[in-house]
C-alpha cells in the first residue's frame, strides 16, 4: 500500500483485513509509524522480540524486516510515510515507550486531526497531509532524541540475528539456505540458530520460512501471477514442491488461497 502522501490507517486497513499481513515477517515500501492506543502484543524489531504495549510507538524504517501481534483487544493506528521523502525519518527501527502525558497528547492530536483531514476531501487536501506528516516525523525526532529513547546496547546475539535478518530480507528469493546465511555472515547454522532464538524467540530457519511464505502469500492473493512462476521466483525447485510448502504452511493450496482472497474482496 504505497502513495505519494502521507497516509493514516487502522491496522486492519493496514493489514487489509489479513492478520497475516503484519505477524509474519516482512518489510514494507514505505516508513511506518504505527502507535499503540489499548492493548498489548510483541513485535520483532531490529532482530529482537519486544514486548509491545500501550502508548508504544513503533517507527519502522521503509525496507526494514519486522512483524507485529497485538492481542484481540488492542487499537493502534498506522501513518504511512512515502520511502521517497523529505522528512526526516530514522534509517534504524525504534520503539518508543511514551510514558510522558502530553507526548501521549500531542501525537494522538496529530494523528486524529490527520484522519479528520484526510476524510474531509477540502481543497489543498495534499498539502495538509503533507504538513501533518511533517509534525508526525517532528514528533518522531523529538522523541528519539531524548536520553531515555536512547537505544540499548545490544549483545553479540541481537547484533547477529539482525545482521542476518539484514541479509535474509535482501535474498529470501534466492536458493540460499539457513546454512547458506551462516557461512555468509561467518558462523555456524548452529550458532546462528542459538542467536536468533535468544534474540527473537524463532530460529533462523524459521524466520527465513516466514519471509518466504509472506512474498509467496502476497504474491498469490494480490497478483494473477501463476504459481508456478511465484514457486520459481521464490528459488523453488517444482512447482509441487512450492505447493506441498503452502499446504504444509497454511493448510491450503496456492489456488485455495487465491480463490479465498478473491471472495473475501468480494465479500468486502
Amino acid at each position: 500500500m504505497s502513495s505519494n502522501r502521507p497516509e493514516i490507517m487502522s491496522l486492519p486497513q493496514l493489514c487489509e483485513g489479513q492478520e497475516w499481513r503484519l505477524a509474519l515477517v516482512h518489510d514494507r515500501p514505505d516508513h511506518l509509524l504505527i502507535w499503540v492506543t489499548r492493548g498489548q502484543g510483541r513485535a520483532l524489531l531490529d532482530g529482537r522480540r519486544r514486548g509491545v504495549g500501550t502508548h508504544n510507538a513503533l517507527v519502522i524504517p521503509a525496507g526494514q524486516l519486522f512483524s507485529l501481534q497485538l492481542g484481540p483487544q488492542a487499537m493502534a493506528q498506522a501513518v504511512v510515510i512515502p520511502r521517497e521523502t523529505d522528512l526526516l525519518m530514522p534509517q534504524i527501527p525504534r520503539l518508543l515507550r511514551i510514558r510522558d502525558a502530553l507526548s501521549m497528547k500531542e501525537l494522538t492530536g496529530l494523528i486524529e486531526a490527520g484522519i479528520r483531514e484526510q476524510e474531509s476531501g477540502r481543497p489543498l487536501q495534499e498539502q495538509a497531509m503533507d504538513a501533518y506528516g511533517a509534525l508526525i516525523s517532528v514528533w518522531v525526532q523529538r522523541q528519539i532524541g531524548l536520553e531515555e529513547h536512547a537505544s540499548p546496547r545490544r549483545n553479540a546475539a541481537a547484533r547477529l540475528s539482525a545482521a542476518y535478518c539484514a541479509h535474509l530480507n535482501e535474498q529470501f528469493a534466492t536458493p540460499m539456505t539457513m546454512a547458506d546465511h551462516a557461512a555468509y555472515l561467518g558462523v555456524t547454522p548452529t550458532h546462528l540458530t542459538r542467536a536468533c532464538k535468544a534474540a527473537t524467540g524463532k530460529t533462523a530457519a524459521e524466520l527465513l520460512t516466514e519471509r518466504v511464505l509472506y512474498e509467496a502469500r502476497c504474491l498469490l492473493t494480490s497478483t494473477d501471477v501463476p504459481a508456478q512462476d511465484i514457486a520459481r521466483h521464490l528459488g523453488f525447485g517444482s512447482a509441487a514442491y512450492f505447493t506441498r510448502f503452502m499446504q504444509h504452511h497454511t493448510k491450503s493450496s496456492p489456488t485455495a488461497l487465491r480463490k479465498a482472497s478473491a471472495l473475501a474482496l468480494k465479500a468486502a
